[in-house]
């Protein structure tokens, strides 16, 4: 795998975090590729979907499981715009993820590399091949973007109330 196929995968990874974006969801997306294909692919839906594991990840990984009618995702990778939270992490351990290429770390949930690397655990029976940064800039802008743009609708929103009071 080049670092340019990496970038491509990465384009689509954000193309979905806009999804995300546009349903008030924290915009993150990912895809599960496997040989040149897509096997799966989500967006953050945690908030749509009141349920705390639609994530990104565990939604693209659901997909390609069922896709390919095996939990067991060998040989494929996955792309996230987000550094994978701990409960994501997990998931990429249980379903055999060969590896993950992320696009901006987590410095506060990040559970491969950035507070703690379990994809990468000793004690497990399985370790994931780790590539971050790929298109990080822009993965970060996005969020960051999105984070502003939440706080403006809140400012506004309390401003439109106190004129209603």
């Amino acid at each position: 795998m080049t670092h340019e196929n990496d970038e491509y995968w990465m384009e689509q990874a954000l193309d979905l975090a806009r999804l995300a974006w546009k349903e008030g969801e924290i915009p993150v997306g990912a895809l599960v590729v496997q040989e040149g294909n897509i096997l799966g692919q989500g967006w953050n839906r945690p908030i749509s979907s009141h349920d705390p594991s639609a994530h990104a990840e565990m939604l693209a990984i659901r997909e390609a499981g069922a896709r390919i009618g095996n939990y067991r995702l060998i040989d494929a990778t996955l792309y996230v715009t987000l550094e994978p939270c701990p409960m994501c992490a997990g998931l990429l351990v249980h379903s055999r993820i060969r590896r993950l290429v992320f696009g901006a770390s987590d410095p506060k949930t990040g559970a491969c590399g950035s507070i703690m690397n379990l994809v990468r655990h000793p004690g497990l029976n399985h370790q994931v091949e780790v590539g971050g940064g790929v298109l990080a800039e822009r993965c970060g802008a996005l969020l960051s973007d999105f984070f502003k743009w939440r706080r403006a609708e809140k400012r506004a929103a309390k401003q439109r109330s106190a004129k209603l009071d």
